[in-house]
């Protein structure tokens, strides 16, 4: 969805009649100019309401929008001298994910992102950010050939699931997403993964397994999409907002749960209120925890990589009925 969401209708119109007032002030001798600043600091308290108490449902339809910024956009923010790398070298192109190689001040790195498409022609193209094998299978490249030369790995995740079709599977999606797990998991070099927007099920785990995981703050990850869990558990996808709260997806639960580590702030209303600062605050964060990892060799990279992902969650013997 392009334009304003429905819960920031209140502001649109505001401002809207805000600049009513100021256009019908131009050329006239009447004075509106204290209503114009009552009405403006009652804009400044809604937008406060609204983005200071979003739920979990509002922040996944922010991260949907449709102007929100892409793996590219960003790339083209925060590096330098990036050259794109295609094909898996086994069956094709998937221009659902991209990466390549590029300097984040300077340094070389491999960045590796799903890539959803700006409008409905390049979503098509890009299928909407779901991944078939191969694209899962050019990043398992792009790493390899990271890890055989010493660059830190960068992983920007944005996706509402790896493509679930005949083909994918045909070709086989699930050993694909495997194989990235697993070699992930035993990289010699840093691995930073940022969930940009979605991070949905094994879609997003297929480049999301790093020693460093930061979410932007209105980022979701999650075993499952909303609309997807719904229907599994009450077999109505109206239920998508219900589900959302109940699965504590959004930044702040993931890095609570101990699954993320940092949380990235987003200018207020979205990243796509303002891209610039978006990219802006992503680099900030990387150039914070890329250092201490790259002084780190890589038996220690690949024991603190386990650790993190052993430590997830807890495992209880006890029966239901001795609680």
């Amino acid at each position: 969805m392009a334009g304003p969401l429905k819960f920031e209708m209140p502001l649109v119109e505001l401002r809207q009649k805000i600049e009513e007032l100021k256009s019908f002030t131009t050329g006239n001798t009447m004075d509106f100019s204290e209503e114009i600043a009552r009405l403006e600091e009652r804009y400044k308290k809604l937008e406060h309401d609204i983005y200071d108490n979003l739920t979990v449902w509002q922040k996944v339809q922010i991260v949907r929008h449709a102007e929100r910024p892409t793996t590219l956009d960003y790339i083209s923010y925060i590096f330098s001298d990036f050259i794109e790398l295609h094909g898996d070298r086994m069956y094709g192109d998937d221009l659902a994910i991209v990466g390549g190689i590029g300097k984040l001040d300077g340094l070389p790195v491999t960045v590796i992102g799903h890539q959803k498409g700006r409008d409905t022609k390049d979503n098509i193209r890009r299928n909407f950010g779901m991944p078939h094998p191969e694209g899962y299978r050019k990043a398992l490249r792009l790493m390899q050939q990271a890890n055989k030369f010493g660059r830190p790995i960068l992983t920007l995740i944005d996706t509402p699931g790896a493509y679930p079709g005949k083909g994918a599977e045909e070709r086989g999606q699930s050993e694909a997403i495997a194989r990235n797990i697993r070699e992930m998991a035993g990289l010699d070099v840093p691995v930073v993964c940022v969930v940009t927007g979605e991070g949905s099920s094994g879609g997003a785990l297929g480049i999301g397994v790093g020693n460093v995981i930061m979410l932007t703050e209105h980022a979701y990850y999650s075993v499952i999409a909303p609309e997807s869990a719904a229907s599994i558990l009450w077999k109505d996808v109206s239920k998508a907002e219900q589900a959302a709260e109940s699965l504590k997806i959004s930044a702040e639960h993931v890095v609570a749960l101990g699954v993320g580590d940092k949380i990235i702030p987003e200018p207020r209303g979205g990243a796509h209120k303002n891209p610039k600062q978006q990219a802006a605050e992503i680099k900030k964060a990387l150039l914070e925890v890329l250092p201490p990892l790259l002084q780190k060799d890589a038996a220690t990279l690949r024991e603190e990589r386990y650790n993190k992902y052993k430590q997830i969650g807890k495992l209880s013997t006890q029966s239901p009925h001795e609680k």
